[in-house]
């Protein structure tokens, strides 16, 4: 949060937060205002419910009341037991259709209507078991002449009225369920549709601030990618300068070689003759039998026998005189060969027999090369043997060196930091070309670089 303050400013943290909050917020608030209009729903559709078994108990129960009274009548009149069947079954129905509406009023045993109805009933059954009693004992006429009479309507009449007035008020309750139904169903539909547009807008800005955070991040890519592409191209540079100045400075450090090689082949070298021929002139001139004068005489030419090998080495260290006087296959057959034969290794060289004229500071640069890979193999190898090969296939010159040491161990074939390899890389890579260092699982090290071979034979190194 922090970050995205100090990008957005002060309201940077409320900027992203906000809109989060907002909608969470309002889905709440949203559920709460859903449930409560499913509530409402609820209670409407119950409502509705309620009145309509009610309407459903009444007109089952007034429907009894009418088929007694008309099935008991049509036996009268017809005398036909069929008739009979319908008042019997209506009026074994009645009581039960009345404890339905009973129940459909939730069992308000004070409520004076369903009293006066329960009484009325009971009225209208007794009449009309009374005028059958009476069919039966004293036939048609008296029956007939009591329906006649307007008991049993006005027990009838009362019925109705009762039953039609709760149907009435049930009516009224209906449609005032109905209406409050709708009413909170609009405001359900009016919620729904106000979460709606709000969930647009939330969405809408939401929407804004992703597509502005996404247009700063890219942005912020782009910046990057170009502070990389300018890091890049400083490295590049920084490298190209100290490529350029580590070649400058093996050039002058190989001038140098050069130019000490020759003081001390020609100084030096001069010097170390010198006495020697004029220790030799003094021994002729002053002959002399004494023994221990004799052996120092042959101790001082041993001593500058050995200091003339010494020269001759060093001079060949810092700049081998084959090199320039013999070409470069040469010196490396030389190099190679003493190597071996001072360290006691078993040495296989294979070079061609015709030399190109390389480029002089090329040629130095591959004897160093092969001098190097040369002077590991004695250091770090502990190697038996070692073999030297140089190829040229068409536009490639091609140096590889190796031997039958211990090798490089895998995990550090890859950080190599040595400085002699270090040297070797810049060496190649000044040539223009790659090099490769590996040891095969059957052990040992093999070191190979490869030069275009115009680099070799062409004017000075890049």
């Amino acid at each position: 949060m922090k970050i995205l303050g100090e990008e957005l400013g002060e309201i940077g943290r409320w900027y992203i937060a906000l809109p989060p909050l907002l909608l969470i917020g309002f889905l709440i608030g949203l559920f709460f205002l859903a449930a409560a209009g499913q509530s409402r729903l609820n209670t409407a559709n119950e409502r509705v419910h309620d009145s309509q078994l009610r309407q459903q108990a009444l007109s089952e129960f007034i429907a009894l009341i009418s088929d007694a009274e008309s099935g008991q009548r049509g036996y009268l009149l017809t005398g036909e037991s069929s008739y009979l069947q319908p008042y019997t079954e209506a009026v074994a129905k009645v009581e039960a259709a009345l404890d339905r509406v009973h129940e459909a009023y939730g069992g308000d045993d004070d409520s004076r209507e369903f009293q006066e109805l329960r009484i009325l009933t009971g009225k209208k059954l007794g009449e009309l078991e009374d005028t059958l009693a009476l069919f039966k004992k004293r036939g048609t006429t008296p029956a007939v002449n009591v329906v006649r009479t307007d008991v049993g309507k006005r027990t009838m009449d009362e019925i109705s009225r009762i039953v039609g007035d709760m149907r009435l008020a049930e009516a009224h309750e209906l449609a005032a369920a109905t209406e409050q139904w709708q009413a909170d169903f609009q405001v359900s539909r009016w919620v729904s549709a106000a979460g709606v547009i709000l969930n647009i807008g939330l969405v809408l800005l939401a929407t804004r601030l992703v597509y502005g955070d996404m247009r700063r991040r890219a942005r912020q890519a782009i910046n990057l990618r170009d502070q990389k592409q300018e890091l890049e191209r400083e490295v590049d540079e920084r490298t190209r300068e100290l490529t350029a100045l580590s070649t400058h400075l093996q050039g002058v450090s190989e001038q140098e070689k050069s130019a000490l090689s020759r003081e001390l082949h020609d100084e030096l070298g001069g010097l170390l003759v010198a006495a020697r021929m004029d220790l030799s002139w003094l021994q002729q001139r002053l002959p002399t039998s004494d023994p221990a004068i004799e052996q120092r005489f042959k101790r001082i030419h041993e001593s500058l026998s050995s200091g003339v090998d010494l020269k001759r080495r060093v001079v060949e260290e810092l700049r081998p005189t084959l090199l320039d006087n013999m070409g470069l296959f040469t010196a490396l057959r030389w190099q190679f060969k003493e190597t071996c034969r001072r360290a006691g290794l078993r040495c296989t060289e294979t070079i061609p027999d015709s030399e190109p004229k390389f480029n002089p500071d090329a040629a130095i640069g591959v004897f160093r090369i092969a001098q190097e890979a040369l002077t590991n193999i004695l250091k770090h190898a502990e190697a038996k043997s070692a073999d030297l090969v140089i190829g040229i296939d068409r536009d490639t010159f091609v140096l590889r060196v190796s031997d039958d040491g211990k090798g490089i161990p895998p995990n550090r074939l890859q950080t190599i930091t040595s400085h002699g390899l270090a040297s070797m890389r810049h060496r190649i890579t000044a040539l223009g070309g790659s090099w490769d260092v590996r040891s095969p699982s059957s052990g040992g090290t093999i070191v190979t670089a490869v030069i275009p071979l115009p680099r070799m034979l062409g004017g000075e190194p890049a």
